[in-house]
This record gives structure tokens, C-alpha cells and sequence, in this order.
């Protein structure tokens, strides 16, 4: 039987992979779940270390949707989105970073967004409406959401980000494509643009009218084929390693996904989840206790979310159980001093430039490698280091930082966003009256 979902507030109801894609947000305000996660046969394992990455991602994706999607379409899709590779970078005796920043946005987000708009397109092959593309960004979603979706027939992106806290080239990346992609500067904090998403599914009349559905990592299709380098990495390591991965965490997707990869039967020692000063699950991790809060803003500002959406994600796939959670999980925090003493530290020691996010997770990598010194750590490098140009000149000079081409064209480029307020009537009342 094709893969079916659930929603993490009603798990005895299911819908099937074009609802869950399409709709995005369950009507009980849930996320949708995997009904099961398959674990990878033997002949997955007998061959996972030789093939490309974009053969791997699909062996993965079958598996886990079970025919829903034709099986030469998913080939297909997952061979259009991994057109570049991730790789292990080692930086110093048993460190190593995983680069997830080599597609056309700069940022892991590209392996989500690619594939997702590729399935959204399949999905609503026959559809004469456009449709509607929500993303709230704190960063690089929203960069990789329009890269992806920029000139593709029957879709409207409208990405909203919070005025003042993405860097200027993570602005420029939102508002110069133009087309089909409006950007909403928001007189708040990425919470506020979470929120109003989530306003927009809950609101379930104007959805329908405006036939939306969501880029943000509370659609599915996001997780999945993050999935897909958490097992690309682990083979890039010798056989005998069970590896550390350090996940700089904000959203929370993105460990999520490795959860995933974890469960369909990859060998995994630890996740360590690593945040900046916006810790609520890190606080959780420690007392049992979870409590959202307003985000504050850091250097790292993809993590600066004080009430991450995929937490429910994390509490269903560890059945409500905080000890299940802590046990699998370490959680870390450090503040922007100790962020650009890193940043610094690393380049003094090892050469490698890091940036801001990466930096968090390589000082979490340290913290755990000093009580465990024979374990082998991964930590995700999500974005290239020119994207935070400023905090990284600052910390290694002028000219430290090489900045891709395909990024510097955009300085030049004039910003076009809409300015709207954090009310949620303010929103909806824009989209109901955005041009269809």
C-alpha cells in the first residue's frame, strides 16, 4: 500500500501524499507524519556505499513512499534535485563538516526546496489554478524556496522574512528574482512569519481560494530528502564508524530528518543539537520542561526561532517520552562571543573557514569530543560562509571570505519586498486580495 500520513494531533486519520504535500498543514494544527518508516533492506546495504548520491536519495524516497509516486517520475525528481554533491570535509582528527551548501542558493535548504518543487509540479500536473507557495524565512529557506520555484509555470511563491534580521545577501537572494516571487518584510521576528503561515492553512476558506500550500519545513516534502545526506555523509566515513552528527538547529527540520535516516536503519552514535541562545530544546532536553519564548537575535540568525515548529515532529517520533528524547539527543547552546571566538579559532587551527551556524556546531562537536574522545563527529555545515559576510569579515578580515559568483551578482540587484505588519489580520487580508 502507497505511503500514508497522519497528523501529529490526530494519529488515527490519514491522507494520502498529495494532501499532505499540497495541503501542507493538517487542519488540527499538527504536522504530517510517515503512517511507517521503512528500515532499509539488505540489498540496500549491500550496494548504498556505491551508488551516486542521486541514485541513493531515490532508493531512499521509494522506499519511504511505497508507489505513491510512479517509480520512473521519483527517479526522475530526485535526479533533477541532486545535481551537486555534499560533501566530508576533514578539519582535524576525528572533526569533520559536512558541506551542505554546494547548490544554487548556497544553503542545505536547496536539497528540500528542489525536491519539493519538482513533486508539487508533479502533483499539480493537472491543475488548471496556480498555486499558492507560503514560506516564512529566517534566513536561507526562503532563498532556496524562490531559487527553486523561480519561473516555474502555475505557482506563486510569497516569502515573508523578518525586517532587519537576515543578512544582506540572504535579503538580496529574497527580494531581487521578481516574476512569480513576492517578498513580505515583516515588522517582526521569524516567529511572527511562522505564525502568520500558519494563520493563512488554519484559515481553511482563504486556503482553498488561494490553493495554498507551504515551503516551510513543516511540509513533509521538505523533510525526506534531507534525509538523503545524513546516509551520504555516514558512507563517506569508513565502514566500522557509527558517526556524531552536530546539527546547528532552529526549526528543528533538519534534525528531524536525520531521526529519519536514523529509523530506516542507519547507524548513528549520537545527535547532538546545537543552538545559539534561542534554546528552548536544549532547556527541554535538560528539564522535561518546554517552554516557547520570543526569539532574540544573534549572528546565527537561521536559528534564532523560539518556538520551532518541528519540536511536535521530535516529541512524536520518540512517542511523547522525554527520556527517549535526552537519550538520543544532546543538546548544546553558546552565545555570539563564544559563535566568533570559534569562527576564529577554527581558521587559526585547522585553515577552514566556518561560518556563524557551523561554528555553534563545531563548538558543540568540541564540548562532546572532550568527554568522548574516540567518537568520530559530523557537524553540518548548512550555509556558505559569504552569506554572513559582514560577522565573517569582522572576525577574519577583509577578503577572508571568497564570494561566489552566482551571489555577488546579486548585490547590485534592487531589493523589492512589501512591507506588512505582524498582525494577522494585516496578512490575510493581503493575500486575499494578492493578484491570483
Amino acid at each position: 500500500m502507497a505511503q500514508r500520513f497522519y497528523s501529529t494531533s490526530s494519529a488515527g486519520q490519514f491522507v494520502d501524499l498529495r494532501e499532505a504535500v499540497l495541503r501542507s498543514l493538517p487542519p488540527d494544527n499538527g504536522l504530517y507524519m510517515p503512517e511507517s518508516v521503512p528500515v532499509m533492506d539488505a540489498a540496500f546495504w549491500a550496494h548504498w556505499r556505491e551508488w551516486s548520491f542521486a541514485e541513493l536519495g531515490y532508493r531512499i524516497t521509494s522506499s519511504l513512499f511505497a508507489g505513491a509516486v510512479p517509480e520512473e517520475t521519483l527517479r526522475e525528481i530526485v535526479g533533477d534535485t541532486i545535481n551537486f554533491d555534499a560533501p566530508v570535509v576533514t578539519i582535524a582528527e576525528k572533526m569533520h563538516v559536512l558541506e551542505l551548501f554546494h547548490g544554487p542558493s548556497l544553503a542545505f535548504k536547496d536539497f528540500g526546496a528542489r525536491f519539493m518543487a519538482r513533486l508539487m509540479g508533479w502533483l499539480t500536473r493537472e491543475d488548471e489554478r496556480d498555486l499558492m507557495v507560503l514560506v516564512a524565512t529566517s534566513g536561507d529557506t526562503g532563498g532556496a524556496v524562490a531559487s527553486a520555484f523561480h519561473g516555474v509555470p502555475g505557482t506563486k511563491v510569497v516569502v515573508l522574512y523578518p525586517s532587519g534580521k537576515v543578512s544582506n545577501l540572504q535579503e538580496k537572494q529574497l527580494t531581487t528574482l521578481g516574476d512569480n516571487i513576492t517578498a513580505l518584510e515583516v515588522a517582526g521576528s521569524f516567529d511572527d512569519c511562522q505564525r502568520l503561515v500558519k494563520a493563512a492553512f488554519l484559515h481553511r476558506k482563504l486556503a482553498e481560494e488561494r490553493n495554498l500550500t507551504s515551503a516551510n519545513s513543516i511540509n513533509i516534502a521538505r523533510l525526506i530528502p534531507q534525509a538523503f545526506y545524513y546516509f551520504h555523509a555516514a558512507r563517506q566515513l569508513p565502514e566500522d564508524v557509527e558517526p556524531v552528527f552536530v546539527v546547528p538547529s532552529g526549526n528543528f527540520g533538519n534534525l528531524t530528518a536525520g531521526l529519519l535516516a536514523n529509523l530506516m536503519g542507519l547507524p548513528v552514535r549520537q545527535f547532538i543539537a546545537a543552538t545559539n541562545v534561542n534554546d528552548v530544546v536544549p532547556a527541554y532536553l535538560e528539564s522535561g520542561n518546554y517552554e516557547s519564548r520570543p526569539s532574540l537575535s544573534t549572528i546565527s540568525n537561521a536559528m534564532d526561532v523560539g518556538a520551532p515548529s518541528n519540536f511536535v515532529r521530535l516529541l512524536d517520533l520518540h512517542h511523547h517520552k522525554h527520556g527517549l528524547m535526552a537519550d538520543r539527543i544532546a543538546g548544546c547552546r553558546f552565545d555570539d562571543g563564544r559563535t566568533r571566538e570559534a569562527i576564529r579559532a577554527v581558521r587559526a587551527t585547522t585553515g577552514y573557514v566556518i561560518e556563524p551556524h557551523g561554528a555553534v556546531g563545531y563548538l558543540a562537536a568540541e564540548a562532546w569530543q572532550a568527554g568522548h574522545p574516540e567518537d568520530e563527529m559530523i557537524v553540518l555545515e548548512t550555509a556558505h560562509p559569504s552569506k554572513f559576510l559582514d560577522v565573517m569579515e569582522e572576525e577574519l578580515g577583509e577578503g577572508a571570505v571568497e564570494i561566489p559568483e552566482r551571489l555577488a551578482r546579486l548585490a547590485e540587484r534592487e531589493k523589492a519586498a512589501v512591507e506588512i505588519s505582524p498582525e494577522e489580520g494585516a496578512f490575510l487580508s493581503w493575500l486575499d486580495q494578492a493578484e491570483s
